[in-house]
């Protein structure tokens, strides 16, 4: 009898003791709160539920703005208040500069080398450089003026085309504003157009379109293969894997193709103006200077990072903002009467009157509150153990901040699921803490925010100005949110337009 107490008591024991010690081993380490249970091995996977982002909100609140949760065999360090993102982009800046290992970034980040995947270090803030001073600076955005407003205005005419007289026709927008911001994005790359009118190689056009499509349809596959190795090994997601190689196979060569293309017309003709240099340009003149680091696998970095991070992102921005005024007419005579009183009735919107126009400047703000375009911030990593709200965050720490949540928390914001762009004003120059920041924050902040409230404002405020619009039926707009990394509409944007006699005129000079 004795013998078979032992050999059950002894189990027991231990598991006892090694209960007991994980957990004072836990107190010890000052860990922030862990939130729900956390199954063996998948941690806390089984929680998640499209849209994630509402999911961790929803988490969030019942255990707090800070969380340390498992995701497999990772931590995460879930933040949900203006307060401790501050902290994380502030005083520990440094430390959660880092990018995670995700399968993402290994195949269309080039192994972890471009600007949104590399790892903090020289190379990075090598790229970081290259991005704010000869990409991103005011000199350089505003060489390019010319460049969106003629893409906006070639928008404008096609419309105007579309729709025509004095009746209302139903146009959809999502391909609209998509197309508007690529033509945008490789004008300012390389001096091409691959959507609409005056496109001079059908064929390079269409294969442009299907990487783009594939790019942006692979990018927001979520791969629990990087929170569960185990997966990866039994080749699960061997699929997705192959799928990325061809697919950045395919980009590269693409863009190798332009790069060439540009090479040899720079042997055949004059150095060009300052004026008329494309992106490409720029980059290809600093890899005559330093050859062995600006490679051409370097360059074509850059590029791919600027379509990604520049297309959909404004191009959805510009979809929820015009479906908020469709659904808030009296927001959108407001936005126009401005527009007439500030801009005229005769000649169109420039993006110089943008400064002078606060209402729309309010209203992409409050979008970009209601509808981040990054509703989960690209995860952060913490390269050292760190304190964070008097916690101790461990190193390897993936950092989630959920702008989502912070941005429509009512502690922070009154009836924040309502549409009312008046409450946005003064917010964006430093007034508002972290409690809006849809471009981040810190070190890894979108450099490109300037350059898409620029597209965004000049685009929205012209089809305010040149149209008068109004729904498609009498009910609303529906604002479902569908599922991807950019918080797309779950229908694309229908909407009946026709041109204001006022501006037609001006439209067809264009």
């Amino acid at each position: 009898m004795e013998v078979v107490v032992s050999s059950f008591a002894y189990p027991l024991l231990l598991l006892a003791l090694v209960f007991i010690s994980k957990h004072l081993f836990l107190k010890r380490q000052n860990l922030p709160p862990s939130g729900p249970l956390a199954f063996p091995i998948i941690g806390h996977l089984y929680l998640f539920k499209k849209p994630l982002y509402r999911t961790l909100a929803d988490i969030a609140g019942v255990y707090g703005p800070i969380l340390l949760l498992r995701f497999g065999s990772r931590r995460v360090l879930l933040v949900t208040s203006p307060s401790v993102a501050e902290e994380c982009f502030t005083t520990n800046d440094i430390v959660f500069a880092n990018r995670p290992r995700l399968l993402v970034g290994k195949y269309l980040g080039f192994n972890y080398t471009n600007i949104s995947w590399a790892p903090y270090g020289n190379h990075w803030r090598n790229l970081r450089r290259i991005s704010t001073l000869e990409i991103f600076s005011s000199t350089r955005l505003q060489m390019f003026s010319n460049v969106r407003i003629s893409e906006v205005r070639s928008l404008l005419r096609r419309l105007a085309a579309v729709s025509g007289g004095d009746t209302f026709r139903t146009l959809e927008m999502k391909s609209m504003f998509f197309e508007l911001t690529l033509n945008v994005m490789m004008m300012m790359i390389a001096g091409k157009r691959y959507y609409g009118d005056k496109v001079m190689d059908l064929e390079e056009a269409r294969r442009f379109r299907e990487i783009v499509k594939e790019t942006f349809a692979l990018g927001g596959v979520s791969n629990f293969g990087d929170f569960l190795p185990v997966l990866r090994w039994v080749g699960v997601f061997k699929g997705l894997e192959k799928k990325l190689v061809n697919l950045q196979g395919r980009r590269t060569g693409f863009l190798q193709e332009l790069i060439e293309e540009h090479r040899m017309v720079g042997t055949k003709t004059q150095p060009k103006e300052e004026k008329t240099k494309t992106m490409l340009d720029v980059l290809l003149s600093l890899q005559e200077a330093e050859p062995h680091y600006y490679t051409d696998e370097i360059i074509i970095g850059i590029i791919l990072t600027l379509l990604s991070a520049g297309t959909d992102t404004s191009a959805g921005t510009m979809e929820w903002a015009l479906s908020l005024l469709l659904n808030n007419p009296k927001a959108l005579k407001k936005a126009q009467a401005e527009i007439d009183a500030k801009v005229g009735q005769g000649r169109l919107l420039d993006e110089s009157d943008l400064a002078n126009l606060p209402y729309l400047l309010c209203i992409i703000n409050e979008t970009l509150r209601m509808y981040p375009a990054a509703p989960l911030l690209v995860p952060h990593e913490s390269s050292k153990e760190c304190i964070v709200e008097g916690f101790t965050v461990p190193r390897d720490t993936m950092l989630l901040v959920n702008m989502w949540a912070i941005q429509n928390d009512p502690k922070s914001w009154v009836e924040p699921t309502k549409f009312w762009p008046e409450r946005m004003e003064g917010v964006g120059g430093g007034k508002d803490g972290f409690k809006w920041m849809p471009f981040g924050s810190g070190r890894r902040g979108c450099p490109g925010e300037g350059l898409a409230m620029r597209v965004v404002g000049l685009a929205l405020g012209s089809l305010i100005q040149c149209f008068d619009w109004e729904r498609v039926g009498e009910e609303m707009v529906d604002m479902e949110e569908g599922t991807g990394l950019t918080l797309p509409k779950a229908k694309p944007l229908e909407a009946r337009c026709r041109p204001r006699l006022s501006t037609l005129g001006l439209i067809s000079q264009c």
